[in-house]
């Protein structure tokens, strides 16, 4: 007889085998004709104009991040909620500091300035064959300002 978490792991494992032999299966079957349509990248019916590499705010993954955080949050204070009664004032301080260091760590990116959206976003720098790097140290400069520059390493 297996024991509870053996019953567990039994079913992951058949579940598994399942999915594995379904795959093994389909690949077995299916006819492998590739062309062209199959290949090109299908946008909703719509011909792809451009690359799908694009520049990507990072400012959203601060914002993605910060949703993670308080959301995590709000599934502690939840349980915590149901059972403050029985807890008393341990667990009141207890979650007082957990709400308190979170509240530090978001008034701590709110002084840096990650959260203010009207910030200009930098420049990506570009490289130009036989001169370097533009853009990096010297946004405003053009081409030709650049070419009558002094000559400097652009790999340090």
């Amino acid at each position: 007889m297996l024991t509870d978490f053996g019953n567990v792991l039994l079913f992951f494992v058949i579940g598994a085998l399942f999915v594995a032999v379904a795959l093994f299966a389909a690949k077995l079957i299916r006819p492998d004709r590739p062309n062209a349509i199959k290949l090109s990248t299908y946008e909703c019916g719509e011909i792809p104009i451009g690359t799908a590499r694009v520049q990507f705010n990072n400012r959203f993954y601060i914002i993605g991040l910060m949703f993670l955080i308080f959301e995590v949050e709000i599934l502690l204070l939840f349980p915590w909620a149901m059972v403050f009664k029985e807890l008393g004032w341990v667990a009141f301080w207890a979650m007082f500091v957990f709400v308190f260091l979170i509240f530090i760590g978001f008034a701590y990116e709110l002084g840096k300035g990650h959260l203010k959206w009207d910030k200009p976003v930098p420049s990506v720098p570009r490289y130009v064959e036989g001169i370097g790097v533009l853009g990096g140290e010297h946004p405003d400069m053009d081409l030709s300002e650049m070419m009558s520059a002094p000559e400097t390493d652009v790999t340090k």
